[in-house]
C-alpha cells in the first residue's frame, strides 16, 4: 500500500538545475483561503489542513520533515525577446507530493522570498496577486481548463514595496510539474545543450510515462519525440479552450508556458465581458502581443521555439530533426482548430461542426462586437432557448439580446434544426459547455480589495461560486451579470 510522501526526482537530477533556497518567515502570517478539495485530492496529511502547524510552514517560520526548498532555473522569450536566465525569483519548491508511484504533484510557495534568480527583487508578492491566481486558477479547474492550483493563500503580516505599500501574501501553489518550455531552453541555448538529454528524458518520463510505454520509447531521442509531440497537442487544446471561454493570459512568453500543457502564472490574466476579438488588459502589453486574437498564433510560435530547443536530442541527423520537429510544428494549426471546433459546436448546441459553421461562429461574434454585448451571458441566453423549461432561470434579467443577435438567433435556429442528435441531448451538452459564471475581473478587484484590508469574505464568497460554473444559484443576479461601466476593470498588472 503506497503512501503519500514527500521526493525530489528533480532535485535529483543534479545541482545544474536547481539551487537552495529557503522561505522568508512570515512576521504575522494568516490564512486568507484555503483549499479543502485540492487538499483532498491530495490526500493531504490531516494536521497540516489549516492548523497553525501548516500556517508556520507555509508562511517559512518552520520546517516541514521530508521538504527540501529549493528554486529552479530556466530561461525565456519574454516578449519575444531572449532572456538566458531567468529562474524562479520568488518562487520556492518545497518538494514533489507523490500520491502514488506515478502521481507526483510539486508544492511550491510563491512570494517567499529571495532565490539565487531573483535578479535584485525581493522575491515577494502583494496580496492582489496571491489573490487573483487564488481564485483564478481555481475557477478555471472547475471550468475544465488544465491549470495549477492553489492549495492556500496566505498574508504575511509583511509590506512589500513596489509603486507603492503594500501587504505580502504567499500562495501554495500546487502543478503536475513546473517544467516549463523555458526549461528546455535553458539547457538547449544557454547552456548549449550541456545537461539537455537528462532533462528531456525526465521531462518525457514524468509527464508521458503511459506514451512512453505504448511507444516503446527507450531513447532519449525517441522520448524526446513524445515529449514534443505530447506537449504540442497539450498546448493547442490548452489556448483553444482559452478562446472558447474568453480568457486572455496577458503574458504568454515562453517561461509561462509549461510542458505538461497547464495553464500557469496568472499575473495579468483577465476574462472577456462586452466582446472584444482583440481584447487585452495587461498593462505592460504596451504593443497587444499577447490579445485575445493572437493567442493561437502565439502559442504556435512558441512551441516552435520548444522544437528548434530539442533538435540536439531528437536525432543525430540535424537535417532529420529539423524535418521531423517541423512535421510536429506545423500539425499545430489543424490540432488547434479541431479542438476549437469541438468547443464551438457544444457551446452553439450542434451535433458536429460542420465548414459552413465557421460563418455561422464568426457572426455570432462579430454581432457580439458590433453591439457591444457579453460574451458568456450570450453563450449562456442562446444555451437557455434551447431547453423546453426556458424560463427555470432569470437569465432574461441579466441579458437583452440585440435585434443583430435575434436576427443572427434565426440562421442558428435552422442550423440547429438539422442536427442529427436529438435536441435536448444537444441543449444539454450546451449547458455544460456555457458556464453561468466566470472569474470576472470587477468581482476579482473586490475581492483583492477586501483582503487588502484582511477582510477575507468577498474571496471566499468568489472561491465557493465559482466552484460550480455550469449551475444557477439564487446568488448569481450579483455573479453572472456583466459590471457596470463604473465597476469594468480595462487593465490589469502583474504585480509580484
Amino acid at each position: 500500500m503506497f503512501s503519500p510522501q514527500w521526493q525530489h526526482s528533480y532535485q535529483a537530477l543534479g545541482s545544474g538545475y536547481t539551487s537552495r533556497a529557503n522561505p522568508d518567515p512570515a512576521s504575522s502570517p494568516e490564512w486568507m483561503g484555503w483549499n479543502e478539495t485540492l487538499a483532498e485530492e491530495l490526500q493531504w496529511p490531516q494536521d497540516l489542513r489549516k492548523t497553525d502547524e501548516a500556517l508556520a510552514i507555509f508562511a517559512g517560520q518552520s520546517t516541514l520533515e521530508g521538504t527540501s526548498p529549493t528554486a529552479s532555473v530556466y530561461a525565456g522569450h519574454q516578449f519575444g525577446q531572449y532572456n538566458p536566465q531567468l529562474g524562479d525569483g520568488r518562487a520556492i519548491l518545497l518538494g514533489e507530493w507523490a500520491v502514488s508511484p506515478a502521481k507526483h504533484y510539486d508544492v511550491q510557495l510563491k512570494g517567499a522570498g529571495q532565490t539565487p534568480y531573483s535578479r535584485g527583487g525581493d522575491g515577494k508578492s502583494p496580496v492582489g496577486p496571491v489573490v487573483r491566481e487564488y481564485l483564478v486558477s481555481e475557477a478555471m479547474h472547475h471550468l475544465g481548463v488544465p491549470t495549477t492550483r492553489a492549495l492556500a493563500a496566505i498574508a504575511t503580516g509583511d509590506r512589500v514595496f513596489r509603486n507603492d505599500v503594500e501587504p505580502g501574501a504567499v500562495m501554495v501553489r500546487v502543478a503536475k510539474s513546473h517544467l516549463r518550455f523555458g526549461s528546455i531552453q535553458y539547457f538547449a541555448m544557454t547552456r548549449e545543450g550541456d545537461g539537455l538529454a537528462e532533462l528531456v528524458e525526465y521531462a518525457a518520463e514524468r509527464h508521458f510515462p503511459d506514451i512512453i510505454a505504448a511507444k516503446g520509447a527507450d531513447s532519449a531521442a525517441a522520448k524526446a519525440e513524445v515529449l514534443l509531440e505530447e506537449t504540442v497537442k497539450r498546448i493547442a487544446s490548452l489556448v483553444a479552450h482559452w478562446q472558447s471561454l474568453g480568457f486572455v493570459h496577458g503574458v504568454m512568453n515562453t517561461d509561462n508556458m509549461l510542458l505538461s500543457g497547464e495553464t500557469i502564472d496568472y499575473g495579468p490574466c483577465a476574462f472577456v465581458d462586452t466582446f472584444k476579438a482583440d481584447a487585452m488588459f495587461s498593462a505592460i502589453d504596451s504593443q497587444g502581443r499577447y490579445r485575445l486574437s493572437n493567442q493561437p498564433g502565439i502559442a504556435h510560435w512558441n512551441t516552435s521555439v520548444l522544437a528548434s530547443c530539442l533538435l540536439k536530442v531528437l536525432n543525430s541527423s540535424e537535417d532529420r530533426a529539423v524535418a521531423y520537429a517541423q512535421s510536429v510544428v506545423d500539425e499545430f494549426p489543424r490540432w488547434y482548430t479541431d479542438a476549437f471546433k469541438t468547443r464551438v459546436a457544444a457551446k452553439l448546441g450542434l451535433d458536429s461542426f460542420r465548414p459552413e459553421d465557421t460563418e455561422l461562429h464568426d457572426g455570432f461574434l462579430k454581432t457580439l462586437e458590433e453591439d457591444q454585448l457579453d460574451l458568456s451571458l450570450a453563450y449562456r441566453w442562446l444555451t437557455h432557448q434551447t431547453l423546453e423549461d426556458s424560463g427555470h432561470t432569470p437569465i432574461g434579467d441579466l441579458f437583452v439580446p440585440s435585434d443583430g443577435l435575434l436576427d443572427w438567433q434565426s440562421v442558428w435556429q435552422r442550423r440547429r434544426a438539422s442536427n442529427k442528435a436529438d435536441s435536448q441531448m444537444t441543449g444539454d451538452l450546451m449547458c455544460q459547455a456555457n458556464p453561468v459564471v466566470i472569474p470576472r475581473n470587477h468581482h476579482i478587484a473586490a475581492a483583492i480589495e477586501e483582503a487588502e484590508a484582511q477582510d477575507y469574505d468577498y474571496l471566499q464568497a468568489a472561491f465557493d461560486r465559482w466552484k460550480s460554473p455550469f449551475e444557477w444559484q439564487d446568488s448569481d443576479t450579483l455573479w453572472a451579470a456583466r459590471p457596470t461601466p463604473t465597476e469594468r476593470v480595462t487593465r490589469t498588472f502583474c504585480g509580484t
